[in-house]
């Protein structure tokens, strides 16, 4: 057989290859007898080759191929002579495909429903098969990780798993590594909380920068100052939290820069090499201020820092008064 599987979702798409994987039996024949393929090199009698080649001392092979079918598209008018050439022969290849190969295409994006390979895996169910797998929606995504929580051997309760979804998103692999810490914290003993979220999870503790910030923005000082102080009764060092304030300024002048340069909201995060959910609330908030604002700021936290570490001021009341000064807003 020959088996598609696509789609955004690199996470879900990795199990389902190692599941495949598990089923060749022994992992050291396993290996022997798994061939990976780069798509965007190999050429169609290369393939051939190795799907053609026969499995050694056991009766199976996997051959996995990545992103081929995406390089050579779906069948158009304006298709170059060679991809529809290697699309034709394919297509006559996997019909005679030696029942010892499972073949199996893995695309990083959502393959078009016009593929012709597509197309032929879902005609026919007993020469091909094809999965695609998306990311879950927001509305989706707090069953996911409650899903993932009871497949670990665990549970959780509902505003552990929204505040999970709401501040770590929809990368899945994050989400799997923060989940296996939670539940090995908890020991399986009773349903991982909200307060262990906050506890463990560093997306999460950010969260109260992130409204403390947003308060600022607004140059309300009260509940930038009630932030601040449930931070620091919470346990965070006072060094810490100015790092992380000063992280979070930084951040908004770097992508309202690049906002200001044309660079599109979905690619400032990769570019930066932030998460997309820290990229996104960077940008929100820095909307709040203007460049000129952001820059004098930045210097007024470098000197609180610097006051701080020379023991010219006391660390709680070094921020107090940076908080109270900042929520009073910066002149142009």
């Amino acid at each position: 057989m020959f088996y598609i599987l696509h789609g955004e979702d690199e996470f879900s798409r990795s199990e389902a290859l190692m599941e495949m994987k598990a089923k060749m039996g022994d992992p050291a024949m396993s290996d022997l007898n798994t061939t990976i393929l780069d798509g965007n090199k190999v050429t169609l009698a290369g393939l051939m080759h190795a799907c053609d080649t026969v499995p050694f001392l056991t009766d199976r092979r996997l051959v996995i191929v990545e992103g081929l079918l995406t390089r050579l598209g779906a069948e158009g008018d304006g298709q170059p002579a060679w991809k529809k050439e290697y699309l034709e022969g394919l297509i006559a290849y996997l019909k005679r495909l030696p029942e010892s190969t499972r073949l199996v295409f893995v695309e990083s994006e959502s393959l078009s429903p016009g593929h012709p390979v597509l197309k032929m895996a879902l005609a026919d169910k007993k020469r091909g098969y094809a999965r695609e797998f998306r990311l879950p929606t927001s509305g989706q995504l707090r069953g996911w990780i409650t899903d993932r929580v009871k497949k670990k051997g665990g549970e959780i309760e509902m505003a552990a798993a929204e505040e999970l979804a709401a501040f770590v998103g929809s990368d899945l692999r994050l989400l799997d590594q923060e989940l296996d810490k939670l539940v090995t914290y908890v020991d399986r003993a009773r349903p991982i909380t909200r307060a262990d979220v906050h506890l463990l999870v560093s997306y999460v503790q950010q969260a109260s920068v992130f409204e403390m910030v947003d308060a600022l923005g607004r140059h309300d000082g009260e509940q930038a100052l009630q932030l601040l102080h449930r931070l620091l009764d919470g346990g965070e060092h006072p060094l810490s939290l100015l790092g992380m304030i000063v992280r979070q300024f930084r951040i908004m002048i770097q992508v309202k820069d690049l906002a200001g340069r044309g660079v599109p909201p979905a690619r400032i995060g990769s570019q930066l090499g932030l998460h997309p959910f820290v990229a996104e609330k960077g940008l929100q908030h820095s909307q709040s201020f203007s460049m000129r604002q952001l820059e004098a700021i930045y210097r007024k936290l470098l000197e609180t820092d610097l006051a701080i570490k020379t023991g010219q001021m006391d660390q709680v009341l070094a921020l107090d008064m940076l908080v109270a000064g900042l929520s009073r807003g910066q002149k142009d």
